[in-house]
């Protein structure tokens, strides 16, 4: 049996059709995924897909951009082309929500760099550490990614931090990593890793802005907490 085609939909009712007509932003979600995947089931338009995807999202785009392939495909009408597809386009959207963050605004407080890093490492299953890279206006020249661990810490090399900052002639830097289990409160060990970049910086006149523990929804500051 013929899967439904957006083409066989009504022309009033074709996603890419009613975005010619009447633009981007009057599409509904389920409308803009559609056009990614083309086509439906035999019993189901590309668009009631998505909305049944979205359905078990409870409508929210950040839950649909957690979903794996294998998530994905559990759904009618969602193969792994098609899957591949909905996760391309939703780390696009990541990576533009970054470039806006980078382009438009400084990295001056912990919340703005929480909104950078969130997308990038607050969804991660194992802890990840990062130096953001900054000039003396706090503008992001460079953010690298210093480590990759565990499921509860992670190891960084000072020395690398170092390292990076002086070959992007940065004036200063931040500290992120993510902790895997939600909870932002700081270890033993994310203590002593700040004090030690501190010290750090302190010898070769770098300004340590701050250190983020990045989680999905909430953040904890040493600057803003007063531990710097």
């Amino acid at each position: 049996m013929k899967k439904v085609s957006i083409k066989d939909l009504p022309e009033d009712e074709r996603p890419r059709e009613r975005l010619l007509k009447f633009g981007v932003e009057n599409l509904s979600d389920a409308e803009l995924l559609a056009i990614l995947i083309g086509s439906g089931t035999p019993k189901m338009s590309a668009v009631e897909v998505m909305k049944n995807v979205l359905a078990a999202c409870k409508g929210n785009l950040n839950t649909l951009g957690r979903m794996s392939v294998d998530e994905l495909t559990a759904f009618d009408g969602i193969g792994p082309a098609k899957a591949v597809t909905i996760i391309a386009a939703c780390e696009l959207g990541k990576r533009r929500q970054r470039a806006d963050m980078a382009e438009k605004k400084d990295m001056s407080s912990a919340a703005n760099i929480y909104e950078y890093m969130r997308t990038l490492i607050a969804e991660q299953q194992v802890e990840e550490a990062w130096a953001l890279l900054l000039n003396q206006n706090f503008k992001l020249i460079k953010a690298v990614r210093v480590s990759h661990g565990g499921l509860t810490e992670t190891a960084v090399d000072i020395r690398v931090v170092m390292k990076q900052a002086l070959l992007c002639n940065a004036t200063m830097l931040a500290l992120c990593h993510n902790h895997p289990s939600n909870n932002p409160r700081p270890s033993t060990v994310d203590d002593r890793l700040t004090q030690n970049v501190k010290k750090a910086c302190d010898y070769l006149r770098f300004y340590f802005l701050d250190h983020v523990i990045i989680c999905d929804g909430a953040y904890y500051s040493y600057r803003e907490k007063g531990r710097l």
